[in-house]
């Protein structure tokens, strides 16, 4: 079986100057495709960790006075953030078992809760955030 010439040359990829002659006596076979590796050395930190500092709250979390009304309906807090305020108004909504039935994402409004989402009747959950901006004083 013969190999032509073209076809063996395609296959071996090496330099050919890969015999490199450094004196007359010694010969070293240095492989054309050998590259250097680098070695990375993580230097340790100056400092020792220090505790983590609690963060101001801000934006929604960062707690506001709220109006005489939503005082009222939380028991007279007369500040609290926004999360927390939603957070108990659907825990009212829950206890009191005051979602429609026929259609969950519609609430109906008792007299407690009409004094806070401007008597309405029947509020969309989607609505609740929004109605509750009045009552939020910077």
């Amino acid at each position: 079986m013969a190999i032509s010439v073209g076809v063996f040359s395609s296959l071996y990829v090496g330099d050919t100057a890969s015999l490199v002659k450094f004196s007359p006596a010694t010969v070293r076979l240095v492989p054309s495709n050998l590259r250097t590796v680098r070695t990375v050395t993580l230097a340790a930190a100056s400092k020792p960790a220090t505790e983590t500092k609690k963060r101001e709250p801000r934006g929604i979390t960062k707690p506001r006075r709220v109006s005489p009304e939503m005082q009222a309906f939380l028991g007279g807090v007369t500040e609290i953030p926004r999360t927390q305020a939603l957070k108990e108004i659907w825990a009212y909504i829950k206890k009191h078992n005051l979602q429609d039935p026929a259609d969950k994402k519609v609430i109906i409004c008792d007299e407690k809760l009409k004094q806070i989402f401007g008597g309405r009747d029947r509020v969309g959950f989607l609505e609740i955030a929004g109605l509750l901006n009045p009552h939020f004083v910077k």
